[in-house]
């Protein structure tokens, strides 16, 4: 899961969202499940991953966490991943939707062979985080727009 800018000490309201986005695409069915939470101190002085998993925790789950709390951008949160997920069956970038697609893009680039691995998440709930869909889908498209033409898609910014 991917982080978002988060100044705070708690997780904000765009962090919360992607915890509950990646609570619910875990498959009830795996052998196992293991929440891997990407985003370094970006916004704040304590890394977003280290919030994602205080959320998550707090939501109830309690199975393995594996954190990245070392990356700064999109980019970064797929590379330092890459170590954490090698050995996973099924692989589910969560975020808001847009921002997954860039990183899914990423993973592809830098590891095809994990990106034959990648399994659709649970991102959209129907009326949940309105308010966030209209400027993440611009963003979004941009960010894919500049990864296309072979540019380094920044716009995301943080973790």
């Amino acid at each position: 899961m991917l982080g978002f800018r988060n100044r705070g000490t708690r997780a904000n309201a765009v962090n919360r969202y992607r915890v509950r986005a990646a609570l619910r695409s875990l498959t009830p069915d795996a052998r196992e499940a293991v929440l891997v939470l990407c985003g370094g101190a970006v916004g704040g002085e304590i890394a977003e991953a280290e919030l994602l998993a205080a959320y998550a925790r707090r939501r109830g789950y309690t199975g393995p966490i594996r954190l990245d709390t070392l990356s700064r951008t999109t980019r970064e949160n797929v590379r330092n991943a890459i170590a954490l997920i090698e050995d996973a069956d099924a692989i589910r970038i969560v975020s808001n939707s847009p921002h997954a697609e860039l990183a899914r893009a990423y993973l592809w680039e830098l590891r095809p062979d994990l990106g034959g691995r990648l399994r659709r998440a649970r991102e959209q709930c129907l009326g949940e985080v309105l308010y966030m869909k209209p400027y993440s889908a611009v963003r979004g498209i941009r960010a894919l727009a500049e990864h296309d033409r072979g540019g380094r898609a920044g716009v995301f910014g943080g973790g």
